[in-house]
């Protein structure tokens, strides 16, 4: 009896765990990636996800969703979400992904890279849990370097790393526009201006001076040249900046005599010789300077006629000098330098010693001849 009842028994075990067994639903779960199969008595895919030892978090991949009622042949698919940091031109986000690679990750947050952009880590590297990935920016730029421009690509953060970007360098005295600090923006111009400072040296001219003494021995109105002037030369040196090869300034640093210049000395005749000549002659053929102005027969208080009778503005082309009789008598024919031949055929109150007046047809003729020192000749 104990014999038939301890087989009983045993029986009765294997039947139970037989059916135990056979109720037991079949479900095929993939874990992250890996697959099995399973049997369980799990009610629902929660109940399921326990038995596995998975705690399943709210950002995590799943289906069926966690209240699911187990059935028998259910797929499982379980995939962990990882934490991810995303930077992008130095604006921080962090999310959480289901992204097998970091291009699958770009996809779902919307992200298009163009071709100029960079990213790190590149887009087919697998999505691992606290990975940072840093996205710059490309952006279009003008660069101007020494004058000459071109079109290019940045994904700097600002001039000083856009130009270390770009293999340029910079020399001491260069000047950048922006300044180096300033932050790149897009469609924005970097102009490297190329500075250098060089030494110029150059010959000039020296011009002599005019110097003037008086002479008593010489009769008023004559020069005579006592020294002839000669130019001298100078060396002189310049610290030039140039700018993209042209010149902005120029800065005398030294200069050096090479010839010294010498002074033209001119004498000038103080003799007066009015008192010498006679009231009714005057030597034929002599010259001399006197100082010239002019006059019309048209001006305020004029009668047209001069000393000796003769209507000038009935004859507005007649030559005709005013003199002071006691240097040049009335009626003497003259020839005046840069007036032509003349009479002697009026006087003037303000008319006295080395002076003449010109006729002149009009008052614009007047104003253009004005006040000069001219050579008389006396021709009879």
């Amino acid at each position: 009896m104990t014999i038939v009842f301890a087989s009983f028994i045993v029986l009765l075990t294997a039947l139970g765990v037989l059916f135990f067994e056979g109720s037991k639903n079949t479900v095929a779960i993939t874990l992250n990636g890996e697959q099995q199969v399973v049997k369980t008595h799990a009610e629902t895919v929660e109940e399921l996800l326990d038995e596995l030892d998975v705690s399943p978090r709210s950002q995590d991949y799943l289906s069926p969703t966690a209240n699911m009622k187990v059935t028998d042949h259910l797929k499982v698919v379980w995939k962990q979400a990882n934490k991810v940091q995303i930077v992008k031109d130095n604006e921080e986000k962090t999310v959480w992904t289901t992204a097998a690679t970091v291009a699958e990750l770009l996809a779902e947050q919307k992200i298009v890279l163009k071709q100029q952009d960079q990213i790190s880590p590149k887009p087919q590297s697998a999505i691992k849990d606290k990975m940072n990935i840093a996205i710059s920016i490309a952006h279009h730029l003008t660069l101007v370097d020494g004058g000459k421009e071109q079109q290019v690509w940045a994904t700097s953060a600002t001039v000083a790393d856009f130009l270390t970007q770009q293999g340029i360098q910079l020399n001491e005295l260069d000047r950048v526009e922006p300044s180096l600090t300033e932050t790149i923006t897009g469609n924005g111009v970097v102009n490297v201006i190329r500075v250098e400072k060089v030494t110029d040296v150059v010959e000039e001219p020296v011009q002599f001076a005019v110097v003037t003494k008086k002479d008593e021995s010489l009769e008023k109105g004559k020069e005579k040249i006592i020294t002839n002037g000669k130019h001298g030369r100078v060396s002189k040196q310049y610290e030039v900046v140039l700018e993209n090869g042209k010149e902005v300034s120029r800065k005398l640093i030294s200069e050096q005599n090479i010839t010294q210049k010498q002074d033209k000395v001119v004498a000038v005749g103080m003799k007066d010789t009015a008192l010498q000549v006679s009231r009714g002659a005057v030597e034929t053929g002599k010259e001399f300077y006197v100082t010239a102005t002019a006059y019309t027969a048209f001006c305020n208080g004029c009668s047209g006629r001069t000393a000796t009778g003769l209507n000038l503005r009935a004859n507005p082309n007649m030559k005709v000098i005013a003199v002071d009789p006691r240097v040049i008598p009335l009626g003497t024919k003259v020839y005046v330098e840069g007036y032509g031949y003349a009479v002697a055929a009026d006087t003037g109150g303000v008319i006295k010693g080395y002076k003449i007046d010109l006729f002149m047809p009009s008052n614009s003729d007047c104003y253009r001849w004005g006040r000069k020192k001219v050579k008389i000749k006396i021709l009879q």
